[in-house]
């Protein structure tokens, strides 16, 4: 048996009512989630490798909206099958070479020009989660569009040009992350430390594993709940503090 590359158990979880609304734009289907009051201000959410639809991910942007932001995620899979946890572990390369996480700049493009001429957004964050998380440090060194980032647990690993960011750039990780091992959160760190010219941030949640950031509050064990929420403030403190 394969260990998981990237997952934590998704069997036990809980239904989930959204409050948000589906729409189409351009080629991309999309969830958005609109705040209560009026703003120029949108965070992009980008999915993990169970797509746009997975309760987890509609819970925060519904969570991001309830912090006063205009929040969209786009289905940056374009339609094709996310990854199921029923799936098997011997094809999810195969599965990664079609759904690569640095191909996502005219899907990202879409949805900037749409929140910006349909939504009205004028300052525009990023936050995405494991295969988001990829995509988000990706767009960081490429879209100055993008105000400010969040990647949780996804980083560019095999890229010398992967430390000059064009904007504030939040890297979030578990401890216990058998993705992503210490050794490349110390070399990201000495590497941006060297190279980067923004506010940049590098965090480890003791304990926590891949994925850890994004249960719904039904979902979390009481261990893992404080360093969950830890995550998901720092999260929206860093976006609060840039867009």
């Amino acid at each position: 048996q394969m260990a998981d590359p990237f997952l934590y158990n998704t069997g036990e979880r809980s239904h989930y009512g959204c409050l948000g609304h589906e729409v189409q734009i351009e080629y991309l289907k999309a969830y958005v989630c609109r705040p209560s009051s009026s703003t120029d201000k949108a965070v992009i959410v980008v999915h993990d490798v169970f797509g746009w639809r997975f309760p987890d991910i509609r819970y925060i942007v519904d969570l991001m909206a309830g912090h006063g932001y205009i929040t969209i995620c786009p289905d940056f899979f374009k339609g094709t099958e996310p990854w199921k946890s029923t799936d098997h572990w011997a094809d999810f390369p195969d599965w990664m070479k079609n759904h690569d996480p640095m191909k996502v700049d005219k899907e990202a493009d879409v949805v900037l020009k749409y929140l910006k001429e349909q939504c009205g957004a004028k300052k525009i964050g990023i936050v995405g989660f494991s295969w988001g998380g990829m995509a988000v440090h990706h767009l960081m060194l490429k879209n100055p569009q993008l105000t400010a980032g969040v990647s949780l647990y996804g980083i560019v690993r095999d890229s010398e040009e992967r430390y000059s960011l064009l904007n504030p750039t939040f890297f979030i990780f578990g401890e216990k992350d058998h993705t992503i091992s210490l050794d490349q959160i110390f070399l990201l760190e000495d590497k941006l430390k060297q190279y980067c010219k923004v506010p940049y941030k590098i965090k480890v949640y003791p304990g926590q594993v891949h994925g850890f950031a994004q249960l719904k509050p039904e979902d979390m064990k009481p261990d893992d709940k404080p360093y969950i929420e830890e995550a998901r403030r720092d999260m929206i403190d860093w976006i609060k503090m840039f867009v």
